[in-house]
């Protein structure tokens, strides 16, 4: 655990590349199978479920401390997470026990079938054994939100350059769905496993955004336009009569999605298609908090199916008839695929509209006039490049319209977490609704660390009131709000949702009179949704 517990200090307290990955390649040098294993499970995302909620932590916290409730918040108001609030106000452990992560992850999981006093009992022991640092970890992985400061990206890299291969096909290598219990950390790492799994996705292949002038592109004609759809990219994947969905996330999502799965059950041959998974119907995309309505259900209910049905626009083929063809041009790609497509058609199965064209001069408009089909933009592809894993400068871009934006004001502010604790990062924002202020994003990122620094002192002068570790602000911050989407949501006061909300610009130059109203805003909402 301690060498785990340092890992995550160094990948906490630096924000540099290079060290970061140091850090993981001394890990790797020096950890156990089964804590290597556990530390890739933990890194992919493919965390066991908690065991016990964070509330009887923090009630245990407090028996042992005999600090009161009020005291506890203050604290936690203070240090901004739980997990580490509870590893500094517990006294010296009295005995120092030096276990390996596997073994702690081993308990966890086994707290599952435990009564509340068995896991209780767990829990203080295991407070009163590690020192503060590991504390903490072990509250984190205790407790279920366990942020990891190192990029998929980065991982990749590290565990690449650790096994002197190529980060693409590490990629490959630890994509997907793989048993912890089952496979050996290096044969996992360099691809032993990867032929066996019919189920198998590849990495996908990510665009960079727009730089250049689309005359610095070259010739219209080496280019395939089409337009970026905001729905679920995923790669559909038949092989030997079995159909997968799986997700970007690197989530299997084919129970979510039956008619998807039953459509390509009746297609003819193996391959495995780049797509995305979008809610479509009478002819058009519909916005993607209908979507939503479909995710994360074990079953999808006749009604839903009906009220939200499902489309997929196929962008590219990775491979076809047990072949790999992410080599292959994309030009050739896209040849094989609408030949597919075209025997097997189906309604819920539609080839992504190329955009035609013979120079640049049209891309401008139909750009900006995107939003109106629930399109983010256009993508970009060089009609000869591979299938690439990962970003790769050059081959594709994505050329996304302008972001909506809202004037609003800080209404509630939060600490951070890591490096951020001591200063509040998390900012809630309301817009007028007649005389009173609702409540219309939630934001985190788009300001400087001097800008934090600067709100954090107001909010430490200005803070009204105090639930937990939110405080409340007197509404006088006003902020430029920029966002992808908006939709109609029952579930926030204000009536309306924001895609992908975050701060643009810090309005200086404005008051709380100046700021949007929700009726002003509900305009920027899509007719057909």
């Amino acid at each position: 655990m301690k060498a785990f517990a340092d890992l995550i200090y160094a990948l906490d307290s630096t924000n540099k590349t290079t060290a970061k990955l140091d850090a993981i390649q001394h890990f790797l040098a020096e950890g156990s199978e089964s804590d290597k294993l556990w530390f890739l499970t933990l890194f992919t995302g493919k965390r066991p479920k908690r065991p016990l909620t964070t509330t009887l932590l923090k009630l245990w916290a407090m028996e042992v401390t005999e600090i009161p409730e009020w005291l506890f918040l203050e604290s936690y108001s203070s240090v901004g997470d739980l997990g580490e609030t509870i590893a500094l106000i517990l006294p010296p452990p009295e005995k120092i026990v030096d276990r390996s992560l596997s073994e702690w992850m081993d308990d966890i999981i086994g707290l599952k079938d435990k009564t509340e006093e068995e896991k209780k009992t767990f829990v203080l022991l295991a407070w009163n054994s590690l020192p503060a640092h590991e504390r903490f970890i072990f509250n984190k992985l205790l407790g279920g939100s366990f942020r990891i400061g190192v990029s998929s990206k980065s991982l990749i890299n590290a565990l690449a350059r650790f096994y002197e291969m190529e980060d693409s096909a590490v990629a490959h290598s630890i994509m997907g769905h793989w048993d912890r219990e089952t496979v050996e950390f290096d044969k996992l790492i360099r691809g032993h496993y990867s032929d066996t799994e019919l189920s198998k996705p590849y990495p996908f292949c990510l665009a960079y955004a727009l730089e250049k002038d689309l005359e610095e592109l070259g010739e219209r004609t080496n280019w395939q336009a089409e337009y970026k759809w905001d729905g679920i990219r995923g790669q559909f994947i038949k092989r030997d009569g079995e159909v997968f969905i799986w997700s970007r996330g690197e989530e299997l999502v084919s129970d979510q999605f039956p008619e998807i799965i039953e459509a390509l059950s009746e297609w003819d041959g193996d391959f495995v298609i780049d797509g995305e998974l979008l809610a479509y119907k009478d002819g058009q995309v519909m916005a993607f908090s209908e979507l939503q309505k479909r995710l994360n259900r074990k079953q999808v209910a006749k009604k839903l199916l009906d009220d939200v049905p499902i489309a997929v626009f196929l962008y590219d083929l990775l491979e076809f008839s047990g072949e790999d063809w992410r080599a292959k041009p994309l030009k050739s790609r896209r040849e094989k695929l609408e030949q597919l497509v075209t025997v097997n058609p189906h309604p819920n199965m539609q080839l992504s509209q190329v955009i035609a064209g013979s120079n640049w001069t049209d891309l401008p408009q139909i750009r900006e006039d995107a939003r109106e089909l629930n399109s983010e933009g256009l993508m970009l592809k060089h009609l000869d490049s591979p299938y690439h894993s990962g970003r790769k400068k050059g081959d594709w871009w994505k050329w996304k319209v302008d972001p909506l934006t809202i004037d609003a004001v800080l209404i509630y502010a939060q600490k951070g977490s890591g490096r951020r604790s001591a200063y509040y990062t998390d900012y809630t924002f309301a817009v007028r609704r007649g005389e009173e202020l609702v409540t219309v994003a939630k934001a985190y990122s788009g300001l400087t660390d001097k800008e934090i620094q600067e709100v954090s002192r107001f909010v430490n002068k200005h803070g009204l009131e105090k639930f937990g570790p939110v405080r409340t602000v007197k509404p006088e911050l006003v902020f430029e709000i920029a966002f992808e989407g908006i939709a109609l949501s029952n579930r926030h006061k204000s009536g309306v949702a924001l895609r992908f909300p975050r701060i643009l610009r810090w309005r200086k130059d404005k008051t709380v009179a100046d700021i949007d109203t929700i009726e002003e805003i509900k305009k920027l909402i899509p007719i057909s949704t």
